[in-house]
């Protein structure tokens, strides 16, 4: 069972396959997962608060304090961070003050480190909420999970907590435009009794035909790299990733694999 959490606010720099040197910015708790999705292979194990907002949240004002600190003590260091990334224990957009606190990030990140990018990593669930979406756009990499092309794979592997419409979620994806990553993880295996495989022809053929309709700038292809609460999930291969990747390219889109 999986259910690696990351214990503070701030933590890295941390080498990511996708980002480079990476400081992470956790906007949950540090004792606990909260998420508006349950997928089963999440590294932080599964989702345990079902009603979602009745945690305690940490502090704009302490995120942007604690940032503030990071970003003096890693400025021209070995260390000093290619990314700013919203990620840690859950779905970031969840915190009410998600706004503020990307405005906070952008304006130390211009006046500390401004060769950073400021990155987040996102299931998509509150793109609904104008601001939200309007805060997203203002980032570097907006990174939008995508992990299947049929709404049924999607509630088998993502599990949404609250009701999810996939025709719905690609058309708030196109409004991105290009300033939009998708990132997708593929795997198989099984749970309880369902067989749960993304990778075959006709799972990557519905995916694909998603993916060409909402034109992201760039897809993030990538596999399970820690243990997943889902005990019998299979790690796929590079060259299988590879062959799924080239299918982006020659749709005329760029894609990476990240195994």
């Amino acid at each position: 069972m999986a259910g690696f959490l990351f214990d503070d606010m701030i933590f890295g720099p941390v080498k990511s396959r996708r980002l480079g040197k990476s400081l992470g910015i956790n906007l949950l708790p540090t004792h606990s997962k909260a998420c508006s999705y349950n997928c089963i292979y999440c590294e932080c194990g599964w989702t345990g608060n079902r009603r979602g907002m009745n945690i305690e949240l940490p502090l704009r004002a302490d995120i942007s304090a604690a940032l503030e600190e990071a970003l003096i003590r890693l400025k021209d260091t070995e260390m000093q961070p290619d990314s700013l990334t919203f990620a840690g224990n859950g779905e970031p957009t969840m915190h009410p003050e998600f706004e503020g606190i990307i405005e906070d990030t952008i304006k130390l990140r211009n006046a500390l480190i401004p060769s950073a990018k400021v990155s987040v990593l996102s299931n998509g669930s509150m793109l609904h909420k104008p601001a939200v979406f309007a805060s997203l756009m203002k980032v570097d990499n907006n990174i939008q999970k995508l992990d299947g092309g049929r709404e049924e794979t999607i509630r088998l592997i993502n599990m949404p907590l609250k009701a999810f419409r996939l025709a719905e979620y690609v058309e708030t994806l196109k409004r991105f435009g290009h300033n939009l990553i998708i990132q997708s993880l593929f795997l198989r295996g099984k749970l309880g009794d369902r067989i749960v495989d993304n990778t075959t022809r006709e799972e990557v053929h519905a995916w694909l035909n998603l993916v060409t309709d909402i034109n992201p700038a760039y897809v993030m292809i990538y596999a399970i790299e820690r243990e997943t609460p889902a005990g019998n999930l299979v790690r796929i291969g590079r060259d299988e990733l590879e062959a799924i990747a080239k299918q982006v390219r020659d749709a005329g889109i760029e894609a990476e694999v990240y195994a």
